[in-house]
């Protein structure tokens, strides 16, 4: 899901990263919206209570919210300056640490909450302005390493992809074209994971509270381990079919014999030149 970048990227790459970003991200909008009565996922409504409050005068409202907004476009820079900062060392290390960042942000929300959270309005914009920051993040390393495929912390464009293409299939040349059946497979399943995250936020709030924020974790750490999992396999595999290549000690490949044992054939093949 994170190793690949842009245009190498697969079809199922891109679904498998969108869902389960989605998840949070509907998991997480609720969440906030629930316990803070904000929406922490996207700043289009931010946008219009700036608009608002900037037509009352209310100086003190509009350095807030415009605060919000500054912290969810700095999420996005953030997570695009790592990918093309680090992107050559390790695409993998660069793809992840937005979401580890993500993810220490979401713990100390749910942390706090849990334990020291005392409903102040202080607290509440402090802790709105981490969550934006948060989905910020989220959303600018999808659409980063994606090539602006995969955008899940809202779904305006999304819904409005979707429509274009449904009104597209309309007509039996595009409904033959593989590439604009595989672009409204990823938005639907990107659209049904978010409904399916902002449902399990409201049905499961009212007996985890914060602890909710524990389970967005989890879903992130599953899109960092997933890749790390591959990683480690696909290393592993790597120095077995060396050492039975050529020959050379190492570590993996014994303790892969010991466990499976040493694969037997039945006769010895000769070479070419043999015969």
């Amino acid at each position: 899901m994170l190793r690949n970048y842009s245009n190498s990227r697969t079809l199922g790459d891109n679904i498998r990263l969108g869902t389960l970003t989605a998840f949070t991200a509907g998991t997480i909008n609720i969440a906030s919206l629930l316990i803070f009565l904000s929406f922490t996922s996207n700043v289009t409504g931010h946008y219009a209570i700036l608009a608002a409050e900037i037509s009352k005068g209310n100086w003190t409202q509009v350095g807030v919210v415009g605060g919000w907004i500054f912290l969810f476009f700095f999420g996005s820079f953030l997570s695009n300056f790592i990918v093309i900062n680090f992107n050559k060392k390790s695409k993998y290390f660069a793809h992840s640490m937005p979401i580890v960042l993500e993810i220490i942000c979401l713990l100390f929300v749910g942390i706090y909450g849990q334990f020291y959270y005392q409903k102040t309005l202080e607290e509440t914009e402090y802790l709105v302005a981490l969550m934006l920051f948060a989905t910020g993040l989220q959303n600018g390393l999808t659409a980063s390493i994606s090539n602006f495929s995969v955008k899940t912390t809202h779904l305006t464009g999304t819904t409005t992809d979707l429509g274009i293409l449904v009104s597209m299939f309309t007509q039996k040349k595009y409904r033959r074209n593989g590439e604009l059946i595989g672009r409204a497979k990823l938005l639907m399943s990107i659209m049904l994971a978010y409904v399916m995250g902002a449902v399990f936020s409201g049905l499961t709030y009212y007996y985890l509270e914060f602890r909710v924020f524990y389970v967005i974790s989890i879903c992130l750490l599953i899109v960092i381990g997933y890749d790390a999992y591959k990683i480690h396999i696909r290393h592993f595999n790597t120095k077995y079919r060396y050492n039975r290549i050529y020959r050379k000690p190492n570590i993996f490949a014994y303790l892969y014999e010991k466990i499976h044992g040493i694969p037997k054939r039945e006769k010895k093949r000769k070479l070419v030149f043999e015969d």
